[in-house]
Order: structure tokens, then C-alpha cells, then sequence
């Protein structure tokens, strides 16, 4: 396409890469790219599953209550936290479970994963398409695999970064023209993401928390705005590699700006609380307590393997989930707070 009609975007390259490599494979696991949260132990499912007993029950147990996913990966996730759910009477009655999911083969693993919950689950290709009423919403490792828009600092302005040909490799190179309504950078070579799919899921998100109730737990590595730089990354078989070799066969993504995801919730009158660093927030939860029961009834191996998970989803340092994970959530306005995450005030 590139050699017939031109360079493209970032953003539409990454999309058209993201399609074909979700499409057709389960990323996940020892097998898979990369794995996730849920993935590495069944605690943090666990944990979001009492932060989402709570907020319900603050809201007055609303009935049906939509209980959403975004990218539910193989369905570990929604499995745990329906388990843990079960601990309060009412919830999994109430409680219609959707999953928003475009992958074919995913879609077969959650199903799989999800068959012995007692809850049935339908599958949509939008947030859009969930159906109305109260909703809770998680969304873990999600935000970080849609399309951005790049722009470089030059002396011409802004000019948008490009997918192009050198010889027959794929190279970056930029648009020559700037890119109007960005300003004019103050340092030559930064790097601007702009992260358009994002802000549309969060606005239609907010919008539908505002309209009908409820509220959207979000989990990602990234960072708290605004900040330059290229954060374009791909991983294959656990490992950094180019983003434009083998397109289509690597996981890309970028890091999470929650600032501007928080700024888009609260200027549809949403609430926001957070954020917080993920290791924080499952420390606020109980994940010490919840490792420490699970090892009383554990041989020494497995419990040799709770100590790693717990050490793995809260390590410090700024490659460790713990830190480089960020938590934020969107709400109702009516909700004023949450559990582990402060709330907001509107002019963040």
C-alpha cells in the first residue's frame, strides 16, 4: 500500500498492524509476546473484583448493573473478579456481563474462560454497543494498544512522523507541511503523541457514565502529562524489537497520557479520582493480606510462587509494574470516592 500510494500515519500504521496481529493469534503467555496482570496472579482479578463489590454497593446495588470489560485478553480477569464477586449477595443477580472484544480468537478463549463463571456473556465490537443502565467498567493493558498520532519539533513547526519506504525497508520520515493549531515547539526534535482513539473511548465512556450511572476502573503503564517523547514500542516473544519489522506480527503500543484521559472525562462533567501507581492502589486493597491467606493453605513451592507474583505486580523502579503501571477512575458525579484512589479536583 505504502509503495503504491504513499507514505502513511503513525496512527494508520499502527492500526493496520494492531488489526492483523490481534486478528490472528492469543499474544498472551510463556507462548504469546507479553503477558499481563491478570495473567501473572489470580490476586489482582481478585482484588478489582472487591473494588468493584464496593462501588456498586455504594451506588444502592443498582439492578441490572452493566459489568463491562475492554480488552479482556483471555478472560482471566473477568474470571477472577466474578469469583470474588460472589462474596456479596445480589451482585452476580443484578449483573450482566460484556465484554468489548474484536479478536476472533480471543473471543474463543474468554468464552472458554468464562463458561464455568454462572453468568452468561455477550461480546461487542464497541463500547457503544454495550447496552444501556449503570455500568462498571474495567479496562487493563487496553488504552496502551490504540493507534496515536506522532508529531516531531521542527523548525517548520510541527510536522506529523510518517510510515514510509527507504529502499525496500520501512523507514519514519516526516510530513513536509506542519501541522496547524499545535503551536510552535520550543525545542527541535521532541516528540508530541497525540492519542485520538484514546480520547474517543474515554469521552464515550464518560458520556455514558454521566447519562446512566456508574464507574470505569483504568489500568496501563504510562504517565502523568503533558510530556514529549516517542514512546512507540514492540514487543515479540517477550522481547523490544523495530516497530516497523514484521509488521503486523509484534505487539505495539504506547504509554498511557492519563492526564489528558482525566481531562476529557472531567470536561463531560464526569468525576475523576486517582492517579495513583498501580502498586499503590493493590497495597490500598489488601494485596498483602489476600498473598498472606493464599500461602496459609499452599505447599512451600506455591507459596514460593505468591511471593513472586505479589513482588512482580508492586515492584518499585521505573520499569517495575508496580510504578510504571498507573490507576485512574472515571465516575458518576454522585460518587465522590472510591476505594484506594483520591478524587480529583475539577481543575486538574
Amino acid at each position: 500500500m505504502i509503495a503504491l500510494e504513499g507514505p502513511i500515519s503513525v496512527e494508520r500504521y499502527m492500526s493496520l498492524c494492531l488489526g492483523q496481529y490481534y486478528a490472528t493469534r492469543d499474544p498472551l503467555g510463556v507462548t504469546g509476546d507479553f503477558t499481563t496482570a491478570p495473567e501473572i496472579s489470580q490476586m489482582f482479578g481478585e482484588l478489582i473484583g472487591l473494588w468493584i463489590l464496593e462501588v456498586w454497593n455504594g451506588m444502592g446495588r443498582p439492578d441490572p448493573c452493566r459489568l463491562v470489560e475492554l480488552g479482556p485478553g483471555r478472560g482471566t480477569l473477568m474470571a477472577d473478579l466474578l469469583r470474588a464477586t460472589r462474596l456479596l449477595p445480589g451482585f452476580q443477580a443484578a449483573a450482566t456481563v460484556h465484554l468489548v472484544e474484536t479478536s476472533p480468537a480471543l473471543r474463543q478463549r474468554q468464552q472458554a474462560a468464562l463458561a464455568s463463571s454462572g453468568l452468561p456473556a455477550q461480546w461487542h465490537d464497541r463500547i457503544e454497543d454495550v447496552p444501556p443502565g449503570p455500568m462498571l467498567l474495567v479496562a487493563n493493558e487496553f488504552l496502551d494498544a490504540l493507534p496515536v498520532r506522532q508529531f516531531m519539533a521542527t523548525e517548520r513547526g510541527w510536522c506529523e512522523r510518517l510510515v514510509g519506504l527507504d529502499g525496500d525497508r520501512l523507514a519514519f520520515g516526516l510530513r513536509p507541511e506542519p501541522e496547524q493549531g499545535l503551536g510552535h515547539p520550543l525545542r527541535l526534535g521532541d516528540v508530541l503523541e497525540w492519542p485520538a482513539a484514546s480520547v474517543d473511548i474515554m469521552g464515550a465512556m464518560a458520556g455514558r457514565l454521566v447519562r446512566d450511572g456508574g464507574a470505569a476502573l483504568i489500568l496501563d503503564y504510562g504517565y502523568w502529562g503533558p510530556a514529549f517523547g516517542d514512546t512507540l514500542q514492540a514487543l515479540k516473544n517477550h522481547q523490544p524489537v523495530d516497530p516497523l519489522e514484521d509488521p503486523g506480527e509484534a505487539d505495539l503500543t504506547t504509554h498511557v497520557d492519563f492526564h489528558r484521559l482525566a481531562q476529557t472525562a472531567l470536561a463531560r462533567t464526569a468525576r475523576a479520582h486517582g492517579i495513583v501507581q498501580q502498586g499503590d492502589f493493590l497495597q490500598a486493597l489488601g494485596i498483602e493480606a489476600r498473598a498472606n491467606a493464599l500461602k496459609a493453605r499452599a505447599t512451600p513451592a506455591q507459596a514460593a510462587d505468591i511471593d513472586r507474583a505479589l513482588a512482580r505486580l508492586t515492584a518499585r523502579g521505573p520499569t517495575g509494574m508496580g510504578e510504571l503501571f498507573k490507576v485512574l477512575a472515571v465516575t458518576h458525579e454522585s460518587i465522590e470516592s472510591v476505594p484506594g484512589l483520591p478524587a480529583l479536583p475539577p481543575s486538574s
